[in-house]
């Protein structure tokens, strides 16, 4: 007989059901093309609040010369402040140092004090000890979900 009481088995049951979404989410994202997870990243975090009630708060601009700019949100009416967003779907390799400071040379070209870089793989360490010292956020799928409640 299990020590465990229903509640705890019900708990670890919608715990595995949740990683095994996750993890099939996660498949299907890596194998979609980039332009879409772009356009997914931007939609995510325009759903999560970001740039607030405005009608065109968010816009995937990721396309050949974008400057290594994927996205943008405005956070006011006049689009004085932006987020700036690099989305890379990568599957293996981490993101490294290098790729993260040209994300934040591209961020001082568009006048952005903020930005979210966003990848399917993870960061390497010195990538997260450089963003350390910045206004930047990092999100990778190795990441935990952020609370919905």
């Amino acid at each position: 007989m299990s020590a465990k009481t229903p509640e705890e088995r019900i708990g670890e049951a919608y715990t595995q059901l949740r990683d095994a979404l996750a993890e099939d989410l996660l498949q299907q994202v890596k194998e979609s093309t980039d332009k879409f997870f772009e356009r997914l990243v931007v939609d995510l975090l325009v759903a999560m609040g970001y740039g607030g009630s405005i009608a065109d708060a968010g816009k995937a601009v990721g396309r050949s010369g974008d400057g290594g700019i994927d996205g943008v949100i405005k956070e006011d009416k006049l689009g004085l402040d932006v987020v700036v967003v690099q989305a890379k779907k990568w599957t293996t390799n981490p993101v490294g140092r290098p790729d993260v400071q040209s994300f934040a040379g591209s961020m001082e070209a568009q006048r952005a004090n903020k930005g979210v870089f966003i990848t399917t793989s993870t960061f390497s360490d010195p990538a997260r000890q450089y963003v350390g010292r910045s206004r930047d956020a990092l999100f990778s799928s190795t990441d935990r979900p952020l609370p919905t409640s």
